[in-house]
């Protein structure tokens, strides 16, 4: 059935997925039922006109405002190094860094802004809005940013992969509200109320039953203008997160799911419909501001989004996508070859879209040719919203007492660059070692390499200070920041033929089109060609550990975190692992590392980069 906003929001329908979700069907059971018909609840909060503009727009064709964004992950204060930066292509072709960028107080400023003087605005997400957050939201099971993005008026979300990082039984509580089941409400008084905006999850769905987790779809209304919302997470999903926590549930097709609720919303009458779709491409260049429809529609963009796209049902007038951190405003055909507007608004709040659907009266559907998307950079230029900074401020000095403890000394920035085709990182290799240092002594695992997968690496070590505990020491808070999913550390047995294996399962297989490059420790060197294809990428005599050739038939232990070691981001081969020892947590070994190798008189330096040579 369609959304069903209610002014007064009391709770959200979800499915108990099989046993292991039981709790969840009983703890909605407990709750008044959301309304009927689709033109109740959130879409009457929405149509009523808070917070948006004055303007007319009552003839035939209506412009319809919709300001998009995604991955946001908690990211509630500014980033910091290269998570605080963009790329800007130039009129002369070449680029340049745009620092100092992103930050909920000025995103939220630079929406509003947008807003003003659009009657017919509406502002939506593609997932992972939540998950992988900084301390300040990560350490209250992201309460805080649920509050600031409904202070920020998002009218409706799809959820993402790091939606399910906690289960879908945290994922009904941040929906409907409520204390935290173990840590119980983090303020004295206060009940956490939950999101007001309604998450979608169209393809997730309960094994047995067929039924989407929670509401498939949303309709916005004001003034009978009428958009349907499709709310997809990648297919994958099971794939990268843990399977304890999505235990029942099905992840399917993204485009079958969309296409099937297509139909849905047009025998509703609604003929005007946006895909939100955490899943998606990687353009050519880093660029925010790079035109991918240079030579052609679609021609500067790879990956799964294309595909997808593709064959999405030409009923869809637009795409906003997510999931893979790239800035884009493509339009990529549709299956009647009709161009068709695909967006992604990069990653932690650094850039906003704002997408014109200009809207038919009389045909009810959007008149695709006047459609018209850019990306905006939200600069920190402008006046903080006030209601954002004290929100931070407040959850701030809630976590103080922890966030604020020095763990180790740097004397550089140690870099976690987000561009793609940056396989190594001076980060990655950071922690890669302090993994296998934790699990190399004989009590702990005997390990005698280690291997983190990129993307549990959230944010760089930045030596400027975040705070007032100086330039170069690292904070607690920081480090939490960096590696904040706390997975528990494994060390396992793999021959060295499934060490080759995986090398090869990072460019082909799930990763094919987009290469996941685990980061490995010091003592584990090998060659990656980027001008071969797929498993061949892997140049197999060069795989070598403290100098020495891998040998097939040997037995290695192996250092990995949790994730990894249950066949994560794709690695299957990292399942077939035996004699699994299980240490202390991938955050205590980093900051343990950064305790032990730093000081104030003697920080730590970036590690070299060399482990992986790259041909390209």
């Amino acid at each position: 059935m369609a959304a069903t906003p209610r002014k007064n929001k009391t709770g959200r329908r979800i499915l108990a997925a099989g046993a292991g979700l039981a709790t969840v069907g009983a703890l909605f059971a407990a709750m008044p039922s959301s309304a009927g018909a689709a033109g109740d609840g959130f879409a009457a909060e929405a149509a009523s006109g808070s917070g948006y503009g004055n303007g007319k727009g009552w003839g035939r064709m209506v412009d319809v405002q919709l300001l998009s964004f995604n991955d946001l992950h908690g990211n509630l204060e500014p980033p910091t190094g290269s998570s605080g930066r963009l790329t800007r292509l130039k009129e002369d072709g070449t680029t340049e860094t745009v620092n100092d960028v992103g930050g909920v107080e000025y995103l939220a400023t630079h929406l509003r802004q947008a807003r003003q003087g659009n009657r017919y605005s509406v502002t939506a997400a593609a997932g992972d809005m939540i998950g992988a957050s900084p301390l300040v939201s990560g350490l209250f099971h992201d309460e805080p940013t649920i509050e600031a993005l409904n202070k920020l008026k998002l009218d409706v979300s799809s959820v993402g992969n790091h939606e399910f990082d906690e289960g879908a039984r945290e994922l009904a509580r941040i929906q409907n509200g409520g204390c935290h089941p173990t840590e119980g409400c983090f303020e004295e008084g206060k009940r956490f109320k939950g999101a007001k905006f309604p998450y979608l999850t169209a393809n997730v769905t309960d094994e047995k039953s067929g039924k989407p987790l929670l509401d498939p779809y949303f309709i916005w209304e004001r003034d009978g203008v009428k958009i349907g919302f499709i709310g997809v997470t990648l297919e994958g999903t099971a794939n990268i997160v843990s399977a304890e926590g999505i235990k029942g549930l099905k992840f399917g097709d993204e485009v079958e799911t969309i296409n099937k609720y297509a139909k849905v919303l047009e025998r509703k009458g609604v003929k005007s419909i946006v895909a939100l779709l955490h899943e998606g491409g990687l353009p050519a260049s880093g660029a925010y501001n790079y035109d991918c429809d240079t030579p052609g529609a679609g021609a500067g963009i790879s990956g799964p989004i294309v595909d997808i796209a593709k064959n999405v049902t030409p009923q869809v007038d637009a795409l906003v996508t997510g999931h893979t951190h790239q800035a884009y405003a493509c339009s990529i055909p549709d299956p009647s070859g009709k161009p068709r507007t695909v967006t992604s608004a990069a990653s932690f709040g650094r850039l906003y879209t704002d997408t014109t659907l200009t809207y038919d009266r009389r045909t009810k559907d959007i008149v695709r040719t006047a459609v018209a998307s850019a990306n905006h950079v939200v600069t920190r230029d402008v006046k903080p919203a006030d209601d954002m900074s004290k929100l931070i401020k407040r959850w701030k000095d809630l976590a103080a007492p922890i966030a604020g403890r020095p763990v180790g000394h740097i004397s550089a920035d140690i870099e976690n660059p987000l561009d793609a085709t940056v396989y190594e990182k001076p980060l990655g290799n950071l922690i890669a070692d302090a993994q296998l240092e934790g699990m190399a002594p004989a009590d702990k695992g005997g390990a005698q390499l280690a291997l983190m997968n990129p993307g549990g690496v959230r944010a760089p070590l930045t030596h400027k200070q975040s705070g007032a505990e100086g330039d170069g020491v690292v904070t607690y808070g920081e480090a939490y920041t960096v590696q904040p999913f706390t997975n528990m550390m494994t060390a396992v047995d793999l021959t060295g033929a499934q060490l080759v294996t995986t090398l090869q399962q990072q460019v082909s297989g799930l990763n094919l089109a987009a290469p996941k490059i685990l980061q490995v420790s010091k003592n584990f060197t090998y060659t990656l060609d980027m001008t071969k294809a797929g498993a061949d990428r892997i140049v197999v005599d060069s795989v070598r550990l403290n100098g020495e050739a891998i040998d097939p038939a040997k037995t290695y232990r192996v250092a990995m975190n949790e994730f990894l070691s249950g066949g994560g981001d794709g690695f299957a081969v990292l399942k077939e692992h035996k004699n699994k020892l299980v240490g202390a947590s991938d955050l205590d070994m980093f900051t343990a590392y950064l305790g032990a190798h730093s000081s104030a008189t003697a920080p730590l330096t970036p590690p070299a980069t060399g482990r992986i040579t790259v041909v390209k």
